[in-house]
C-alpha cells in the first residue's frame, strides 16, 4: 500500500529533523575541551559573516560562557530528541500500524513547552514551529480516525 502524500512529508520532514540533530549533538561533543568561542570566531570568518553584527555578537557572548558540562547536557538532548524524531519517521516510512499514534503523542507533547517558550520569548520562527507542529498532530488525528 502506498504512503499518503501528506504522511510522506511528515515522515521526511521528521527523518530531516532527526539527521539535523543527530549531527548537532556530535558536532556539540566534538566541541568538548575546546575554546568554543575561539570556534565560533572561525566559523564566522570561513563564512565571511560581519563579526559586528548584533546577532553574531550575541551569539559569541553565549559561546564563552558555555562550559563543559552544559555541551554534554545539549549533546545528550539532541541525541535523545533525534532518537525521538528518527523513530517516529521510520515507523511512519515503514508504515506501522503505531507510527501515526505515537507521532501524535510526542508531537503533541511538546506543544506546551514550545507555547511556554514562545510567550518568554517571542519569534517567528517559533510561532511557525507550533504552526507546523499544531498542522502535523490534526493530520494525522484525522488519518487516524479515517483510517
Amino acid at each position: 500500500m502506498a504512503i499518503d502524500r501528506g504522511i510522506r512529508i511528515i515522515t521526511f520532514f521528521k527523518l530531516l529533523k532527526g539527521i539535523l540533530l543527530f549531527g548537532s549533538g556530535v558536532g556539540l561533543l566534538n566541541l568538548l575541551h575546546k575554546d568554543v568561542a575561539d570556534r565560533v570566531m572561525q566559523w564566522i570568518n570561513i563564512l565571511h559573516v560581519d563579526p559586528d553584527n548584533r546577532y553574531i555578537q550575541n551569539l559569541l557572548v553565549k559561546a564563552s560562557i558555555v562550559n563543559e558540562r552544559q555541551l554534554k547536557e545539549l549533546s545528550v538532548g539532541s541525541f535523545f530528541y533525534a532518537g525521538l524524531l528518527l523513530t517516529e519517521g521510520a515507523a511512519l516510512l515503514m508504515q506501522k500500524r503505531w507510527a501515526k499514534y505515537f507521532t501524535v503523542i510526542v508531537t503533541a507533547s511538546f506543544i506546551p513547552l514550545e507555547l511556554w517558550e514562545l510567550t518568554e520569548r517571542f519569534s517567528v520562527a517559533k510561532l511557525v514551529v507550533i504552526a507546523v507542529n499544531v498542522a502535523i498532530v490534526w493530520y494525522l488525528v484525522v488519518r487516524i480516525k479515517r483510517d
